[in-house]
């Protein structure tokens, strides 16, 4: 069975779609994340949830 661990982040409104662009990339790339929900409020507020799998390692002793 998959684990996840989550991160929540919450762009303010006046964040434009290119940077909101690039701080999502930056957490793919180099954090191994991936979107599972993104929200975008009527005011312009986006609220993200990443999410990256859990590896656990089994003991070979």
């Amino acid at each position: 069975m998959l684990e996840y661990s989550y991160l929540d982040l919450y762009l303010p409104r006046g964040i434009t779609r290119e940077a909101a662009r690039r701080v999502l990339t930056e957490h793919a790339e180099y954090g191994h994340w991936e979107l599972d929900r993104l929200r975008l409020y009527p005011d312009g507020r986006r609220y993200v949830r990443l999410r990256r799998k859990i590896l656990r390692v089994a003991s070979t002793l």
